[in-house]
């Protein structure tokens, strides 16, 4: 595995410009097709305690409801609106590693840590991550979170990290006996349409069930989602949830304090960085 990079202040804000590129690129394509998304996690901090990146953050997430994500990935498929912003979804034919879509940026390139001997575009990547809703009963939600892991596992086809013990064991051993892609994928879709079947907009509570194993369980009043608000970030105007204060609260409690000088780091494993040399 190759050493990860280390970016310099001066390194990392170019980063930030060339990412922002691409927000802005999402937005308007979500403009014009009358499409919902928000800004989050990092993201939705950074646009509300900095108006901009967080100064050490070194990646764009966004959210949307499930029909609007799904909606979104069959109109971009269709339409093919840029040659230079690639959507990387994962399917029967190809292999990126994600649970989620992501809209990639080929003017650049940026290759992470898992993905460095992978067949993908490696350009600079808007994650976009759907939200779900959330069985209500405790059964019925466990339920949904296996599928989620079921799915999760089978369409990133490796271990999550810092995953050990029995969990981490039992991924080995189901991906040691179901080693072929076009199975893999038929389990995954199988599960996808498992974990996905309570309505987005009729359920009471929602989550990020593609957003990893932390935030999978993080559980939210389908009410922060009523309406968006647009913040400033970098001097551009996006969207965010109107409840985004409640919203930023459950994961991340009082995100308004920065954290100690030295977590402020990036947090995405970077092995290769080459801005404005198109990817591969």
């Amino acid at each position: 595995m190759a050493e990860l990079l280390k970016l310099n202040e001066k390194e990392l804000r170019s980063l930030q410009l060339a990412e922002l590129e691409g927000l802005k690129f999402f937005h308007d394509f979500c403009e014009s097709h009358g499409l919902t998304y928000y800004l989050c996690g990092g993201c939705l901090i950074g646009a509300v305690r900095h108006q901009g990146f967080i100064p050490w953050d070194d990646d764009t997430d966004v959210l949307m409801p499930r029909p609007d994500y799904e909606k979104f990935i069959e109109l971009y498929k269709k339409e093919k609106p840029s040659q230079r912003f690639v959507l990387v979804n994962d399917d029967d034919s190809h292999f990126s590693g994600n649970i989620f879509a992501a809209l990639n940026d080929t003017n650049h390139t940026m290759v992470k840590d898992y993905q460095e001997n992978m067949d993908t575009p490696h350009g600079i990547p808007l994650d976009i991550f759907p939200i779900d809703g959330l069985a209500e009963g405790k059964c019925a939600r466990y339920i949904q979170y296996f599928f989620t892991m079921v799915y999760s596992l089978f369409r990133a086809q490796t271990v999550p990290k810092n995953h050990g013990g029995l969990l981490g064991f039992g991924s080995k051993i189901l991906l040691g006996i179901f080693r072929g892609k076009k199975l893999r994928y038929r389990i995954w879709k199988f599960a996808q349409k498992r974990m996905t079947r309570y309505s987005f907009d009729e359920s009471q509570n929602v989550a990020e069930l593609c957003a990893g194993f932390y935030f999978m369980k993080k559980v939210y009043p389908r009410s922060i989602y009523d309406s968006k608000v647009l913040l400033d970030f970098e001097g551009e105007k996006f969207y965010a949830m109107s409840g985004f204060d409640e919203y930023l609260k459950i994961p991340f409690g009082n995100y308004m304090e920065l954290p100690p000088e030295e977590e402020r780091l990036p947090h995405h494993d970077i092995v290769k960085l080459q801005l404005n040399t198109p990817c591969r």
